[in-house]
């Protein structure tokens, strides 16, 4: 599954094989997010993490989005899941 346009935001979910694997996926995710200042919303749970990519000041999908959706995509990678 990739990165889905819906609602002026980039959503995507990632299943993980359990809920620590859910977690550290999150934690992962905190330094790309600081380094570009842009935070996404995170909601997860056993077997899933579910990103939200908006630009609440810009009232939907930028640039900046695209470009933290990318990175997320290479942690994930990394993470093997």
């Amino acid at each position: 599954m990739s990165w889905i346009e819906t609602d002026g935001a980039l959503v995507r979910t990632f299943q993980t094989p359990d809920f620590l694997t859910a977690y550290n996926l999150v934690s992962a995710l905190v330094r790309p997010a600081e380094d570009l200042n842009h935070h996404p919303d995170i909601a997860f749970g056993w077997g899933y993490v579910r990103v939200t990519l908006t630009t609440h000041d810009a009232g939907g999908i930028t640039e900046l989005d695209h470009r933290l959706a990318q990175v997320i995509d290479l942690v994930v990678k990394t993470l093997i899941l």
